[in-house]
């Protein structure tokens, strides 16, 4: 068997002095090529899992393995270079234009213009954002849906393995999420990407990741496909997979004119 990517193991972290445990002794091995959607409530751990993964925040307690190496022992800016990070809204600079937030990575990393330029372009097209018409734009002047392309656009600028997103596609109305999570899903096969997305929404996992990871008060709670999942025992884990199947009951329902 080849490595994981990225191996979280036996990682704590915890804040306020302390006294909160954000993340609970999680181990958490994610292949090459796998798209890892990490669901649970408000509070649950999700984020600073994530953020683990780049050094955003250092754990208390146990490693994270990026590519076989203890991250410990990385450079933090060098990594976060090498790792794609996407979170809601797209979280672009508001005085830059948008070529400008696609490429400062690579001109962070002393990519020469011309290549940056070429990179841009290849990008807005691969998100599909004509690039005469966005290019010199600023975030304020695109659509929610459209920043969050730039974001994704931004985040493989670099040409990176690994892509964390979080909570990508929460901020957007139903419909624009729905064609963004397809869309990203289309891109991470396509260049045989890394991912690894924060979701509380199980339907959205269900359907875009390969496998499912589950956290409950810091702690990993299940992992698996949603079927390897659906054989789980553990009351919560149920009752998310449940919601699903609740939602589509209703809505049969009431479309078909049965509900109040």
């Amino acid at each position: 068997m080849t490595s994981p990517l990225i191996s979280f193991r036996h990682a704590t972290k915890r804040f306020d002095n302390d006294r909160v445990t954000a993340v609970d002794d999680v181990s958490l091995d994610v292949a090459a090529g796998e798209f890892l959607a990490v669901v649970g409530g408000s509070g649950s751990g999700k984020t600073t899992l994530l953020r683990l993964a780049n050094r955003l925040i250092v754990p208390d307690g146990g490693e994270v393995h990026v590519a076989a190496k203890n991250i410990s022992n990385v450079d933090p800016i060098a990594l976060r270079r090498s790792i794609g990070y996407v979170v809601q809204s797209g979280g672009l600079f508001p005085h830059m234009t948008i070529a400008d937030n696609i490429g400062i990575t690579p001109r962070l990393m002393g990519i020469p213009a011309g290549e940056i330029a070429a990179r841009v372009d290849e990008l807005l097209d691969l998100v599909q954002l004509d690039r005469t018409a966005h290019r010199d734009r600023y975030p304020h002047e695109l659509s929610g849906g459209q920043r969050q392309r730039v974001g994704v656009a931004r985040a493989l600028a670099a040409k990176p393995e690994i892509v964390l997103m979080d909570e990508p596609f929460g901020a957007l109305d139903p419909l624009t999420r729905d064609a963004l999570g397809d869309e990203y899903q289309a891109l991470h096969r396509t260049l045989k990407l890394t991912t690894i997305m924060i979701t509380h929404d199980m339907t959205e996992a269900i359907l875009l990741a390969d496998r499912i990871a589950v956290m409950k008060s810091g702690r990993l709670i299940a992992a698996g496909t949603p079927a390897e999942l659906s054989a789980s025992k553990d009351a919560y884990v149920n009752e998310l997979l449940g919601t699903p199947r609740r939602q589509a009951e209703r809505l049969k329902h009431l479309i078909a004119g049965d509900g109040a």
